[in-house]
């Protein structure tokens, strides 16, 4: 910072406990300047971005090549102090504030900058920070004078999805079978039956499957589950996938000849990342998977797409078809038995959840608000006239350069 510049920041106003910001929400705060002597400024303004980003790299030496893409969604910009020679020159998505008060010379003291802008009504993907992406949206102050280095601070909002309901299809029961003929190393057969009772869960919810096992071969087996986080980045033709484990576990030994049914609990984090499917350039997916483990030999399982919704988009819960469930006799040791009924595989399993040629091409911006508030002034700084209101009806589209990872 410039030793004439005692301060520059950048604040926002909170509109929620979880501070977070989805499509249409108002964002409004200030920038406060604080000079210790008069400085002459070129232009200052505020802007706020939305973008993804992914990049790469693959080979080595001669043979190292990068991958990347960018996809910006908006830019929105609120000028306070502008250059002469670009007054009145429009600008995409820009509200200009010009007038005397906003001159280019700004003297000792401390002065506030209200700004005020909407976020675009339009079908934009959550705040993600991933392996080898990410999708942002920042607020980000620039102040420039003539032959010095630009100041600039910058920060970032929580953007989540809006709760526009749950689809039909995400509360369907998904069910699977699975059976493996012993071969080698043992005989007979075994067979398993997955339930589970829905495809949406929020985050922080339970996810519950019911498994039916008939182990009829002459091997012991293990039930061990999973829900893995699938993170695939685009550019151009090239695609990079990275996984995480979010669940990982163990159940109960199923000894040859018996059979066993279960019920698997998995608890969702609360922070957990919400699925992403509305960007072009990166998704984030999700899959739970229920298998038999056999030793030295190959393990039949059963797989489950899973989409996690944000926490007040909840999916209500599976209530199961009436009837009793009784566990095989005689109870197995350490084994949990369901009173409901498991229920008969549905007609149709589910929806091809992860078409990137049904997803939507994001817009552009809507417009921008100035917020000339008096009360937010301080003493012997007066606000510019109100800019003209921006339609946030009408978008515009910008394309930006790759920007670095």
């Amino acid at each position: 910072m410039s030793r004439s510049i005692k301060k520059l920041s950048l604040q926002y106003n909170q509109i929620n406990e979880s501070n977070t910001f989805s499509s249409g929400d108002i964002v409004e705060g200030r920038v406060v300047l604080e000079v210790i002597k008069e400085i002459k400024v070129n232009s200052l303004f505020v802007k706020l971005t939305g973008d993804a980003h992914v990049s790469w790299t693959e080979g080595s030496g001669d043979d190292e090549t990068t991958y990347s893409d960018h996809e910006r969604y908006f830019k929105l910009k609120q000028y306070f102090i502008q250059e002469s020679l670009k007054k009145g020159e429009s600008e995409k998505n820009t509200t200009l504030v010009d007038g005397e008060t906003y001159g280019p010379v700004i003297m000792p003291g401390s002065h506030v900058f209200p700004f005020r802008f909407q976020l675009p009504q339009q079908n934009m993907p959550p705040s993600f920070k991933g392996f080898r992406g990410w999708v942002k949206y920042v607020l980000t102050v620039n102040l420039s004078r003539p032959w010095k280095s630009t100041s600039s601070t910058h920060t970032e909002l929580n953007f989540v999805l809006r709760n526009d309901g749950t689809s039909d299809h995400l509360l369907q029961p998904q069910s699977g079978t699975q059976d493996k003929k012993m071969k080698l190393f043992g005989s007979g057969k075994m067979s398993m039956n997955v339930t589970a009772e829905k495809t949406g869960y929020m985050q922080g919810e339970t996810i519950k499957v019911f498994v039916d096992i008939d182990n009829s071969s002459s091997r012991d087996v293990k039930l061990k589950y999973s829900l893995r986080q699938q993170q695939t980045f685009i550019a151009g033709r090239r695609t990079k996938r990275a996984y995480k484990d979010i669940v990982k576990e163990t159940r109960d030994r199923i000894p040859s000849g018996e059979k066993s049914k279960f019920i698997v609990d998995m608890t969702l984090p609360h922070d957990l990342n919400v699925t992403i499917e509305n960007c072009r350039i990166l998704k984030v997916q999700y899959e739970l998977k229920v298998y038999l483990d056999v030793s030295f030999a190959s393990d039949p399982e059963v797989k489950f797409p899973v989409v996690i919704l944000p926490a007040e988009q909840q999916c209500p819960p599976w209530q199961g078809p009436p009837g009793g469930f009784q566990p095989y006799p005689p109870p197995q040791p350490n084994l949990v038995p369901y009173p409901g009924e498991l229920p008969p595989p549905p007609a149709g399993l589910y929806p091809n959840l992860y078409d990137p040629t049904v997803l939507p091409y994001p817009e552009a911006a809507a417009g921008v608000y100035p917020n000339p508030n008096p009360h937010a002034i301080q003493p012997g700084f007066q606000p510019a006239p109100s800019a003209p209101v921006y339609d946030p009806n009408q978008s515009t589209k910008e394309s930006t350069p790759n920007m670095p990872y």
